[in-house]
């Protein structure tokens, strides 16, 4: 007897409600649908199904039988699909949904690679707004934040991302730099909406995690701003402008302070750290072509607890001395 056969047979009859209709659903017998599931329960040595001339109904066991051999069945096709997947050209849509800070600043520049290795996939992005928890109708979402991860979905770090005041040179040549958090005070700032920050802004230093050991906080109340905004994007172009003083997730202002257009302001101390996930709403069933994007992302990013980005502009916190 084939009992991964026998188990698919007994499942069909019960999701087309009979054995006549799961032998045309089968395209069988109806004979050969009987027969294999008396060989199933001759096999397990219980009764599964009790019959009658108008209906099927589950035994005790037989519910519990169910239930168990839905999820093997289900396993045995995902390891299926993980097989044929690592031999079949990843083709096909990728939706993705992420902050439209990190699609500009990240995901833009490197997506030329990934269609470079892939050119059969197609990538379809949703960017608006912050994005702190999984978007269910897309393949991929990009969550940044600064709390741990909830929920049942499969998430892959891929970085972490500090928050670091940024500002032109012509501008700290012209008010001058600040060597501490309390010098911000007499400076032009681009913050966020002021109820955002009325309690003051928060600068910390030491080793991220942990509430920073080995480090201290300061907080600052910051005067009146030279502008206000919610947009990352619009504070990140005033800053290259020499408006003022901006506070600028890594990720963002890397490509800036590579080029010297930005300077880091108080190289010592952070705002926040965010960590960013790649994450899917499931393991099961999984097309190529959005495993490919996933392996891809890790391996842009490193997938370390770690920034890459200020290290890689030369210009990474420095830590509070021993």
């Amino acid at each position: 007897m084939d009992q991964l056969k026998s188990m698919r047979t007994f499942l069909r009859v019960i999701d087309e409600g009979s054995f006549a209709g799961a032998a045309r659903a089968m395209d069988t017998a109806p004979a050969v649908v009987t027969r294999a599931i008396a060989d199933l329960e001759e096999h397990l040595g219980t009764r599964l199904i009790n019959r009658t001339t108008r209906r099927i109904a589950l035994t005790e066991i037989g519910e519990r039988y169910l239930e168990r051999s839905r999820a093997i069945l289900a396993d045995i096709d995902d390891a299926a699909a993980l097989a044929s997947a690592a031999h079949a050209e990843p083709r096909g849509h990728v939706r993705l949904r992420c902050a439209p800070a990190f699609a500009v600043h990240q995901l833009a520049k490197r997506l030329p690679r990934f269609h470079a290795a892939y050119p059969q996939v197609t990538i379809e992005i949703t960017a608006f707004g912050p994005v702190d928890t999984i978007d269910e109708s897309h393949d991929v979402t990009i969550i940044v934040r600064q709390q741990d991860l909830e929920g049942e979905f499969v998430a892959r770090r891929l970085a972490r991302s500090e928050v670091v005041t940024c500002a032109s040179p012509e501008y700290l040549d012209l008010r001058g730099r600040p060597r501490e958090p309390q010098d911000l005070v007499g400076h032009d700032a681009l913050i966020p909406p002021l109820s955002e920050v009325q309690r003051g802004v928060a600068f910390h230093r030491g080793v991220p995690g942990d509430n920073m050991r080995g480090g201290e906080t300061v907080t600052v109340s910051p005067g009146r701003p030279v502008l206000s905004s919610a947009s990352l994007d619009l504070n990140y172009a005033c800053a290259l402008a020499g408006l003022g003083i901006a506070g600028l997730p890594s990720f963002m202002a890397e490509d800036a302070l590579l080029e010297q257009a930005l300077e880091r302001v108080l190289p010592q101390w952070r705002l926040f750290v965010f960590t960013i996930w790649a994450c899917m709403p499931t393991r099961k069933h999984v097309p190529a072509s959005t495993r490919a994007f996933m392996d891809f992302l890790l391996a842009e990013f490193g997938g370390e607890d770690a920034d890459p980005w200020l290290v890689a502009a030369g210009c990474a916190t420095g830590l509070v001395p021993a």
